[in-house]
């Protein structure tokens, strides 16, 4: 149990489920191969506890890995809302983003004890989404007929092979993205992603194996952007989770959601913009019968003359009203507002930060 809690503690930093285009977490890392597997690459001057903590969660997510599909649906769910309510309690740091979250995005539209409820629901069904990626063989092995409710994925591929065009499927942090990925393999989309790699390398291949199951190919950050312009272009298909924060200074956009600045990824925007790839929407809803509904939304309309940015954002709109009518479903403890501009009029959470690239990537937008 003590890798299980370790693992947890990994994914709270959000490694565990970021598919992103940022620079890979070990590219400035000096590295060397691991002598028991040719294919692992594990980082040089790492301290003891450093070395120890990574064997506890490599040991974690293999425990999980075993464990976790011999259980029945329902046994599933309650080990995650344990998990859960466990890491709600220990992750200080986390709850209170958190919280400063809920205040900022919401006012005094709910009560402090609200507020609460609603993070600790959201650390709930963070913790239920991991567990269920790692529920996946039985999932795919045929479950999914019994548990996934899924809509929106013939009319897609009608459309797909009509126009002779790709799909980029967009998710955010909300519901159960791990299966919205997973679906798209069951339903013959044989999406390609970029994940980012894990700071404890001897979780990418647990991971990956994972999240490949369906058919779906997980690919590395090096060149990924030639690399799924051209997926696109032949009429293939991709993932994205779009509400990753990202460093001004990365392929990113300014967006608004919630009142507040976001910095996020612009991948999805340039996709349709330069190979006329469909945007779809996809978005999750767990249900309490252990099932999830996962619905794909017809393409994001946008102006031929539209910017990136006026695309990311008419994308992240299609979210808001769902996030608005069920908070508990998204992210709350990652630090989506990390940026506060410097003429801000409104309050932004605690740990927003002002920037000069921020306000540079800002001014280039006007």
């Amino acid at each position: 149990m003590l890798g299980c809690l370790a693992t947890l503690g990994s994914g709270f930093k959000f490694q565990v489920a970021r598919f992103t285009f940022l620079p890979a977490t070990l590219r400035h890392i000096k590295t060397e191969t691991s002598p028991q597997n040719p294919e692992l690459k594990v980082p040089v001057d790492l301290s003891r506890w450093k070395r120890f903590r990574y064997r506890i969660e490599e040991a974690g997510c293999l425990f999980l890995k075993w464990f976790i599909p011999r259980l029945s649906r329902l046994s599933c769910m309650k080990l995650g809302i344990l998990f859960g309510d466990l890491a709600y309690f220990i992750d200080g740091r986390g709850r209170a983003v958190a919280f400063s979250n809920l205040e900022c995005a919401f006012g005094d539209q709910y009560t402090e004890r609200q507020r609460r409820w609603i993070a600790r629901l959201s650390y709930r069904n963070f913790v239920r989404t991991m567990f269920d990626l790692f529920w996946a063989p039985p999932l795919v092995g045929g479950g999914y007929k019994k548990y996934m409710q899924h809509s929106g994925f013939r009319e897609l591929r009608e459309r797909m092979d009509r126009e002779k065009r790709g799909a980029v499927f967009m998710c955010i942090h909300e519901g159960n993205w791990e299966w919205a990925s997973l679906t798209g393999g069951v339903m013959g989309f044989y999406n390609f992603t970029v994940t980012e790699e894990f700071k404890n390398p001897r979780l990418n291949a647990i991971f990956s194996g994972l999240r490949e199951l369906s058919g779906q190919t997980m690919i590395p950050q090096e060149n990924s952007i030639l690399r799924m312009l051209k997926i696109i272009k032949r009429g293939g298909s991709t993932g994205i989770l779009i509400d990753l924060n990202l460093r001004p200074s990365q392929a990113a956009t300014v967006i608004e959601g919630f009142g507040m600045k976001m910095c996020v990824p612009v991948m999805h925007a340039i996709l349709a913009q330069r190979v006329n790839a469909i945007l779809c929407p996809a978005e999750t809803e767990p249900h309490n019968d252990g099932t999830c509904r996962v619905t794909v939304y017809p393409n994001v309309d946008f102006p031929p003359d539209a910017s990136l940015q006026q695309i990311a954002q008419q994308c992240w709109d299609h979210f808001e009203p769902f996030l608005r009518r069920r908070p508990d479903l998204w992210l709350w403890p990652y630090k989506h507002f990390r940026y506060k501009p410097k003429d801000a009029t409104r309050p932004y959470p605690e740990y927003a930060r002002e920037s000069s690239k921020f306000e540079k990537l800002m001014r280039s937008l006007q």
